[in-house]
């Protein structure tokens, strides 16, 4: 299966920190077969005056859904993130591993939504997401990410560094 990760830092080293995440996630999940450039955005939800770096990455794992969720809160802990946000409070963060998107899958459980709830809300998971994967499908809007991203305000985050290609 192929599943669509969004990835987000603003405290530390954060090129290092979605560096580390990536391999971590090459480590514990699957092969990483895509990977965006890194972007430079602004907070969502919250005020900071900690910008953010933003990502998204393709894995490819036959991990069921809820194991790579369990496997990503266990990276972020590893990396040291105390918890995540919820009900809409969110707060600076060293790390952050959203599961976006999976092969058309639709769940939705306490615990996992499938596709993710905000996606298409967000500029800072579309834009990168929108450079690995432009045609993937979002399952209950039945639009390409493409669409999505075209659908967003103009202003759109700008990448500032890459994840060398070799690596994957």
């Amino acid at each position: 299966m192929n599943y669509y990760l969004g990835l987000g830092t603003n405290l530390g080293r954060k090129e290092e920190n979605l560096r580390t995440a990536v391999d971590y996630i090459a480590a514990r999940i699957g092969r990483v077969i895509a990977l965006s450039a890194f972007y430079a955005t602004a907070p969502w939800g919250f005020a900071s005056a900690n910008k953010f770096l933003n990502a998204a990455l393709c894995v490819e794992s036959s991990l069921a859904p809820e194991e790579v969720l369990r496997r990503t809160q266990t990276i972020e802990q590893a990396m040291g993130r105390s918890g995540k946000s919820s009900h809409g409070v969110y707060r600076d963060r060293l790390i952050d591993i959203d599961l976006l998107l999976c092969d058309g899958w639709v769940i939705d459980t306490p615990t996992l939504q499938l596709p993710h709830r905000l996606m298409h809300l967000r500029g800072f998971v579309l834009q990168p997401l929108c450079e690995i994967a432009p045609d993937v499908i979002h399952p209950l809007l039945d639009k390409s990410v493409r669409q999505l991203c075209d659908e967003m305000a103009p202003a759109a985050p700008l990448p500032i560094a890459n994840y060398p290609t070799s690596n994957l």
